[in-house]
């Protein structure tokens, strides 16, 4: 199966503006295409998971990634699908972020020999002129047009700024600065960002002729993608000091028997033949679990490692299948110095733990009966947990827990 006809039988692609050349383009290995990140953290997110997870398979089928960190459109912010202006970042930050972001893609990415390469629009869009900005650039858009997109629409209800307004102009400049310089003819982005990528292709056309090679595709997941990740703690961190490999492989085990086979085909290696035989059998509760477990596996696999995947599962068995190791379990350090003859109170036990944020938190979800010590249900807040007579296993509901290890 051809690369173009896989990604549209796992559902990847949405819109295109030239599907037969694009398909050539991807098929043949002669594409040059980017994906932008803004560096708004210093670690990306299970939000980024499928672009970059679309860039590798692109990658292997010969295409070159060019990977844009939007360290200039950062000082900005994009307006897309938000309803609130993005906070400012100082210079100084923003290059911390995208140095932690070239580290994590190099899992994805081979950026060895050429194979792809990593730019930051900071370099060209930092430098501008403003006055001959907008005699080459600002005279090819029509604001008319640009207040017509939706992702304008929607700021425009609590306040657009002129800063925000320049986004597009700021994207599309990207395309045209990466066609010139890198031979870049295609560009992927999420379907919130059809209309500034539909700039960036018309701002080539209109600027270099209607010569100009220039495509646009976007993913499909996209806008569900920006609610993956998304938890009552948090964002779902591809770094492990901000998510640990298990925390990351629960995520995924946890997913909706509805999004199973969707993730497995969007974000595996797993072959689509395997997952389509996989979802026509799939009837039973068993069935979905086994699903995913595959799924957490070689999600965590991709990004920690397989020596982390493993001790993810191990950890996972251990706990929710019974008996088993203890082993790889997440665990939260207490220290000695804080124990009263080797005891702790619950609350506060639940509080170092990260299992609850605050003692009336912690209150709560024990009154409410959702808490176990060692597989016994605990409902008196007053509780005294003895820590230093064996393991001591600490779950919040059926998913979250923490081995507690005294220091």
């Amino acid at each position: 199966m051809k690369i173009f006809e896989e990604l549209k039988r796992r559902g990847l692609l949405a819109q295109l503006t030239d599907e037969k050349e694009i398909a050539e383009l991807i098929n043949e290995g002669k594409a040059t295409f980017y994906i932008g990140f803004d560096p708004t953290a210093d670690s990306l997110h299970v939000g980024h998971f499928m672009a970059l997870c679309l860039m590798k398979r692109l990658q292997e089928a010969g295409n070159k990634p060019i990977v844009l960190i939007g360290g200039g459109t950062a000082m900005i912010g994009d307006p897309s699908g938000k309803t609130d202006m993005r906070k400012m970042m100082t210079p100084e930050t923003i290059q911390h972020n995208v140095d932690c972001f070239k580290k994590q893609m190099s899992r994805f990415i081979d950026f060895s020999e050429d194979r792809a390469i990593i730019v930051n629009n900071a370099d060209w869009l930092m430098g501008l002129n403003y006055i001959e900005l907008l005699r080459d650039v600002g005279a090819h858009f029509s604001v008319n047009r640009m207040l017509s997109h939706e992702c304008y629409k929607q700021r425009m209800e609590r306040g657009l700024t002129f800063l925000e307004f320049n986004y597009m102009i700021m994207q599309s400049y990207d395309f045209l600065e990466l066609f010139q310089k890198y031979g870049c003819n295609m560009q992927f982005g999420g379907d919130d960002q059809w209309a500034n990528m539909l700039g960036g292709t018309e701002l080539i056309r209109r600027k270099l002729g209607k010569d100009a090679y220039a495509m646009t595709i976007t993913l499909l997941l996209n806008s569900e993608g920006k609610k993956m990740g998304k938890t009552e703690k948090g964002a779902v961190w591809l770094d492990a000091e901000k998510t640990t490999p298990y925390e990351f492989f629960q995520y995924w085990r946890n997913v909706d028997d509805a999004d199973v086979v969707k993730c497995l085909k969007m974000l595996t290696f797993v072959p689509v033949e395997e997952i389509e035989a996989m979802e026509k059998d799939m009837t039973e509760g068993a069935q979905f679990n086994a699903a995913k477990e595959l799924l957490a596996y070689e999600l965590t696999k991709l990004v920690h490692g397989e020596e982390e995947a493993e001790k993810a599962r191990a950890a996972a068995k251990a706990i929710f299948g019974g008996g088993g190791s203890t082993e790889n379990m997440p665990e939260a350090e207490i220290p000695a110095s804080e124990l009263t003859d080797g005891s702790l109170g619950l609350l506060t036990v639940l509080v170092k733990a990260g299992l609850a944020p605050s003692i009336s938190e912690a209150r709560r979800l024990v009154q409410q009966g959702g808490i176990t010590v060692n597989d016994e249900k605990i409902t008196d807040p007053k509780a005294q947990i003895k820590l230093t007579e064996g393991e001591v296993v600490v779950r919040k509901g059926k998913k979250a827990f923490k081995k507690i290890v005294v220091k």
